[in-house]
């Protein structure tokens, strides 16, 4: 048994599709307070994502010791033109409203992003496994009026989403071309996690 810090509809499918037996609790972390102390310490998307898993591990530890904890986060760094997608540094957030929505779409469209999956293992207090998956997402130039249509659809998921796209959804019709695993974008590297949780004796090997 592990303990998810965390209520996402996603990585529960996900850890339950895969038969790992575990519970959900909140982490009760301010995510946008930490993301702005961290960004002001100068960390990088990947950094960044590593280090929300760990704090959200972090805080849920406390309250089930002897536990293994497993803290998540996803963060996104735009690229530029799908021609070079060299990585720019500049990190995409949730949507705040659906105006930001349209806005956060129409500067994905055309081009590359990056989306950093983490995974931070706690015991007692103490990190003893982390994972930062990276995934290359390539976004087809978009329309005003798909942009418009597709979040007229599906608009309660998507505000919840960094990137505004549920890739287990309509947010696959954004795509051209994705590099990496989907276990990854939908908000966990799983693969990687269920090999640790073999040699811990979660899963049978």
């Amino acid at each position: 048994m592990i303990v998810l810090a965390s209520q996402s509809v996603s990585r529960r499918a996900l850890l339950s599709a895969a038969q790992v037996p575990f519970e959900a609790l909140s982490p009760g972390v301010d995510e946008e307070a930490a993301k702005d102390a961290l960004r002001a310490d100068g960390l990088d998307a990947r950094a960044l994502a590593d280090a929300l898993a760990e704090l959200k591990a972090l805080k849920v530890s406390r309250r089930v010791p002897g536990a293994l904890v497993l803290g998540c986060d996803q963060t996104l760094s735009l690229a530029g033109s799908i021609a070079d997608g060299e990585d720019r540094g500049e990190m995409i957030d949730k949507a705040v409203d659906r105006a930001d929505a349209e806005r956060i779409l129409r500067l994905l469209s055309g081009r590359v992003h990056h989306l950093h999956s983490a995974a931070v293992i706690v015991l007692n207090g103490e990190p003893i496994w982390r994972h930062v998956e990276r995934v290359r997402m390539t976004v087809r130039p978009l329309s005003d009026s798909f942009i418009q249509s597709y979040l007229d659809a599906d608009w309660d998921e998507l505000r919840w989403c960094v990137g505004c796209y549920r890739i287990e959804g309509p947010g696959v019709q954004i795509f051209s071309k994705v590099e990496g695993s989907q276990f990854a974008i939908q908000g966990l590297p799983l693969l990687p996690l269920l090999d640790f949780l073999r040699v811990r004796g979660v899963l049978a090997a």
